[in-house]
């Protein structure tokens, strides 16, 4: 395929419906949080469940996507984590950088366009990466943006953010969407598709996608470029050169067997700066201290990275559909 036919096919769709989430955040004070909670809790373990218990891919293949996400963000971490430091970057300014440079938005913006991009192979490995990521930020994530802060996110009887992380990880539906899947699958119990159940969740599961790009295109509208442009340089260049090509060196040690899995996982790592980020600097860290304000940065480095992609994505898509790359 074509730039051109790669931008209209698997991107220009995505843009729309997130333009209209932006020009609605612009014109209307919409709140994205009753969007966030229906799709958290009822539209993506729908979504996980689903495309989970029914993709073909095999169990190995499963196991070897855990195994790569993992492996890809502890790298990120530590990568982002040491040029940051080299920057003269401290706490807690740091640790918002290094969420926003490891964790990519594999969910509103990852699973679209993978499955736009390579189809429903794509779309069943953006779940699995998003299933694995969303246990990574709940636990490392909250770690990470707990580092430079003097207490607890209430007080310093509280327990330590590692605990609160490991629970909230337990309240996340989407968690047991992939128990409840990947059990199915093991017992051989999965229902027939066709059941009036199984359409029923696919079309649940599938209107998470629209939803998750209003809230993205809603949550832009607020971003604020302006007083964070220096930090904000340096997460794009992590984001959208040095993560692509730590995904590209997994996939090349690993060996992902499918080739559309492979594309797949090196998209999707490839994802611009997620939202997450700011929720967790906002709960869990203590940014009094910062010359630079950290939510400002988290929104800008989301704004930036996301216009950024546009033009990146679809020469990577490119590159991979004509297997220069993987």
């Amino acid at each position: 395929m074509s730039l051109l036919s790669i931008f209209v096919t698997a991107l220009l769709p995505i843009l729309a419906i997130g333009a209209v989430g932006f020009v609605l955040g612009r014109t209307r004070d919409v709140d994205p949080d009753p969007l966030n909670t229906v799709t958290v809790y009822v539209l993506a373990p729908a979504l996980v469940f689903y495309s989970l218990a029914t993709t073909e891919l095999a169990g190995a293949t499963l196991a070897t996507i855990t195994a790569g996400v993992v492996v890809y963000h502890v790298v990120m971490i530590l990568v982002a984590g040491g040029i940051a430091r080299l920057a003269g970057i401290s706490e807690p300014l740091l640790g918002a950088l290094v969420l926003v440079s490891a964790f990519p938005n594999s969910g509103n913006y990852g699973i679209p366009v993978s499955s736009f991009a390579f189809g429903d192979t794509g779309r069943s490995t953006a779940v699995v990466y998003l299933a694995v990521q969303g246990v990574l930020i709940y636990t490392l994530g909250v770690y990470i943006a707990s580092r430079g802060a003097t207490g607890t996110s209430e007080g310093d009887d509280d327990p330590p953010a590692w605990r609160v992380g490991i629970a909230r990880v337990l309240k996340i539906p989407l968690v047991y969407a992939v128990v409840a899947a990947l059990a199915a699958r093991w017992l051989g119990v999965v229902p027939p598709t066709t059941i009036p159940a199984m359409q029923t969740l696919k079309l649940v599961g599938d209107s998470s996608i629209p939803v998750m790009l209003l809230i993205l295109g809603i949550q832009l509208a607020g971003a604020d470029l302006g007083s964070t442009l220096r930090e904000v340089g340096l997460v794009a260049v992590l984001k959208m050169a040095v993560a692509p090509a730590v995904a590209v060196g997994i996939v090349l040690v690993t060996g992902f067997g499918d080739p559309v899995v492979a594309r797949t996982f090196v998209l999707e790592s490839a994802m611009p700066a997620a939202v997450t980020p700011l929720i967790l600097v906002g709960e869990f860290g203590d940014t009094a201290g910062s010359t630079v304000p950290v939510a400002e940065f988290v929104s800008a480095a989301v704004f930036a990275t996301t216009l950024l992609s546009v033009p990146i994505l679809s020469i990577l898509i490119f590159l991979l559909d004509a297997g220069v790359v993987v």
